[in-house]
Parts: structure tokens; sequence; C-alpha cells
């Protein structure tokens, strides 16, 4: 990445004459990553971790329950990460946030019993909600209008990504220990000096002893209602593509990767799309987003064929490549600087919740509807009513995605 990247358009300074580039950019995409680590890192060694502690009562509850507790706890404390962020500090938050996922998050490296991993991992889905918001809303305040759009995109593609990297990465150092892979989270460390020495309290703002601006609740709500449900197609095939495969009588976990990874690469396109048509609205969008996933999802109902099933899995990712950064820049440029870290905050937890319940909704329906495959069916008829409420719902006037709010 050069600096034309973070300087081809102007970016919005500090009081102190300071512009963001890429450099700080590179340090909030980075920063925003460490959540997607905290999803997937560990996915391939808890199989290992519920034989460690096999005679631990509840074990085969509660070994799944370390990977996936962070999400929870990313969309329960979010909006308590979004108001310190408007009341004391960006950078201050980011930096103690950042120490703390390092020192909990390789907590597991040395802690001998099952439920003591659990509530570090509790803890890691704290930081984790810090970290998020922060970097979101740095984002948000650093940059403006079609830039800021670019960049959210680029938080997304990054992000899905590095969730194949991690994974990768997990598998491997998995091979040696089922807590080898906890290392990976110092990495948090690297980021503390850069973050202190380049990273700044954008326009030297701070609003601490002042009484806050109230959140624009109308203006908020939809975004964050339509995320709640967008959070849950777009973890769906992230979680179960794999058991769709498996079901389909595919063996060969390398081509269950290298499906997986197409469908991370059609994701990364539909960011690289969002980019160019982010001066579209929400209304044009949405539909499009919904209703790509939507057939997507039933392409992957209609047959067991697998080639078709990769065909669907693209489309969906696709759809949703485009959809989250709709989403998230939809949220914040209806948001002010004394606003955009709780506005990002609830906006986060709305995002994390519906993926945090998406693998939960997927069981309970797959139980009445005879199946996984029937469940992704009926997902995929719920994106098609989204894609056409949203052209009945989302006002016609509603501001392009690429708008200048500050």
């Amino acid at each position: 990445m050069s600096d034309q990247l973070a300087s081809s358009h102007p970016a919005t300074a500090s009081a102190s004459g300071r512009r963001p580039g890429t450099a700080q950019l590179l340090i909030l995409l980075s920063a925003s990553c460490l959540s997607v680590l905290g999803a997937v890192l560990i996915a391939p060694v808890l199989p290992r971790l519920q034989d460690a502690f096999a005679g631990v009562p509840g074990a085969a509850v509660l070994a799944p329950v370390v990977l996936t507790v962070p999400a929870l706890l990313i969309g329960l404390t979010a909006p308590f990460a979004g108001l310190i962020v408007d009341k004391v500090d960006r950078k201050r938050l980011l930096l103690i946030a950042l120490v703390c996922y390092a020192i909990t998050g390789t907590a597991p490296l040395y802690l001998p019993t099952l439920p003591a991993i659990l509530v570090s991992r509790v803890l890691v889905g704290v930081c984790e909600a810090a970290i998020m918001t922060c970097a979101t809303t740095l984002i948000g305040d650093y940059w403006s209008g079609a830039r800021r759009s670019r960049y959210l995109s680029l938080q997304t593609l990054v992000a899905s990504l590095s969730a194949t990297v991690f994974l990768a990465l997990g598998g491997a150092l998995g091979a040696h220990s089922w807590r080898t892979p906890f290392w990976v989270y110092a990495v948090a460390l690297v980021l503390v000096p850069l973050t202190a020495k380049l990273i700044w309290q954008p326009g030297g703002k701070a609003t601490t002893g002042r009484r806050l601006a109230p959140l624009p609740w109308r203006a908020l709500l939809t975004p964050c209602l339509v995320t709640f449900v967008g959070g849950i197609v777009f973890y769906t095939l992230i979680v179960e593509l794999s058991f769709v495969l498996t079901e389909a009588g595919l063996g060969s976990t390398a081509a269950i990767g290298g499906i997986s990874a197409l469908m991370s690469v059609a994701t990364a396109a539909g960011c690289v799309v969002f980019a160019r048509l982010s001066h579209r609205t929400p209304r044009a969008l949405l539909p499009v987003e919904f209703g790509l996933s939507a057939i997507g999802f039933a392409l992957v109902f209609a047959t067991g064929s697998v080639p078709v099933i990769a065909a669907g899995a693209a489309v969906a990712g696709f759809g949703t490549g485009m959809l989250l950064p709709t989403l998230l820049t939809w949220a914040v440029n209806g948001l002010d600087f004394e606003q955009r870290g709780r506005g990002t905050g609830v906006w986060t937890a709305a995002l994390f919740i519906g993926e945090f319940l998406c693998p939960l909704l997927i069981a309970a329906i797959g139980a009445g509807a005879g199946g996984l495959r029937p469940a992704i069916g009926v997902l995929g008829l719920a994106a098609a009513a989204m894609a056409v409420l949203c052209v009945f719902t989302i006002r016609r006037h509603n501001p392009r995605l690429d708008v200048t709010t500050d």
C-alpha cells in the first residue's frame, strides 16, 4: 500500500495541523483484525482443547464456547466502549485495550483449568469491543466523504482476508500443541508503541466533564436493525460452509479449504466493488446486496452438487462483501464527533450479536426444517425479504454513502 492510497484526497486535519496518512491507516486496519483473530485463530485446535479437559464436567459444551464467547461480549460491551470513547479519549482507551488484549489473549498458555480459560476469553471479548470501537471511530474521525467510505470498505476487506490467514496459522501452530496458537495474541503489543507515537486524539477534542450530545436514535435505529440481520446473513456460510460441503460428500479438507478461500476472495471482491459504488444510497445498494446473498443461499440449498454449492458460496460472499461496508458507512456517516464513538459501539453490538446468534438460529431452524441446507434456504428467503423491505422502508432521500458529515 503506498502513500497515494492515504493521500489521494484531503484528510481531516487535527487542531495541531496533523493529517492522517498511510501509517495511521495501517495501524487502525491492523487493530481491526484483532477481533477476527479472536474469532477464528483457535478454531482448528478446539477438538484438542476439548480432549485436554475431557474429565471436566460439561467440557463438550464449554470448549466451543471458548471460541464464541468473545463475539457475545463484543455485542454486549461495545456500546459501553463507545460511551468511554466519546466521554474520555479514543487513543487512551485503544492503548489500554491493546495491552489488556495481549495479556488476556495469551493467558491460556498457562491457565490450568477450562473455567479459567473461559474467563480469560470473556475478558478478550471486552478488549476486542474497545479495540473495534476505537479503530472504527478513528477511521470515521480522520477521514470524511468518499475516502471514509473507501477505508471503511478496506477495513472489512482486510478483516475478511485475515480470517483465512488466521485459520491457517492456528492450524499450523496447533500441530505442536493446542496452547501454542495463543502466543499470537501477543502481536497486539507490537501496535502499542506505534499507536502511542502515531495516533492522536482527533482535533485534540475531549468531552470529559461535559454533557454529551444525544445520539440521533431515529437515524441510527434503522441501520442497526438492518445490521443485526446483516450479521446473521454475513456469518451464515462462514460458519456452516464446511459442514454443507461435508454433507455433500466432499471429504478432502484441502478442497473444503479451497472453496472457503474462494468465498473469501468473493467477499473481498464485494468490498472492492462497494468502494466504487459508495456514491450510491443505502436504498439503492442494500436490496442488491441482500438479493445476491439470497441467490447464493438458494444455490447452496437447491442441490447437493459441490460445484453449485461453491458457486452459491461465491455469490453470497460477493453480496456480503458489499453489505457490511454499506451498513457501517450508513451508520457512521450520520454521526458527528461527539456521537461517533457511541454510535459505532451500538452498530458493532448489533453486528456481533447477530453473528453470535447465527449458529444458534441455524440449529433451531434446521431442527424444524429438516437439516442444515433447508435452514440455509430459510435464511435465503429471509435475505430476499430484507431486500424487498429495504426498498420500501429506507427513505428515498437518504444521503449517499460518501457524504461529508464533519
